[in-house]
């Protein structure tokens, strides 16, 4: 497995932790034993971009989800799936040096390794919608802006 897969693993599963430690800062979250282990320094670069762009962005990325689908609320979606999107469509806004196929195909597989038998489809449905609306560009700004 690859430094970002393992970082975006990482980055999902702090914001899954942060969803019931509400206002607690991202550094507090880390300590978890099996996050910590893999945070070498190249993952935790990378998932400390997506975390902190993530919360960054948070309502703007939500009101994206609720666009794309419809009939759900960012509060009935399933946590995991839920802040897969939020860190996926992350990357296909802000991050334009990772491909969006790449975005959408780690997306998928961390969906199928930690959401249930529908997450990967539900996630690749949204995000191939939602690449087609924001495709890379150099006008869109780098990580180095949003980090």
């Amino acid at each position: 497995m690859g430094l970002r897969r393992t970082a975006r693993e990482c980055a999902l599963q702090i914001l899954f932790q942060a969803e019931f430690k509400k206002g607690q800062e991202v550094d507090a979250l880390i300590p978890n034993a099996s996050i910590e282990k893999k945070m070498v320094a190249g993952v935790k670069t990378f998932a400390n971009v997506l975390v902190q762009g993530v919360r960054a962005h948070q309502a703007e990325i939500d009101d994206i989800i609720k666009k794309y689908t419809e009939n759900w609320s960012t509060g009935r979606m399933a946590i995991v799936d839920r802040n897969i999107l939020r860190f996926s469509i992350f990357e296909l806004i802000y991050l334009p040096e990772v491909p969006a196929k790449v975005t959408i195909n780690e997306a998928i597989e961390i969906g199928k390794l930690y959401g249930n038998e529908h997450s990967g489809g539900f996630i690749n449905g949204i995000l191939d919608r939602i690449q087609l609306d924001f495709p890379k560009s150099a006008s869109m700004p780098t990580s180095q802006e949003t980090a």
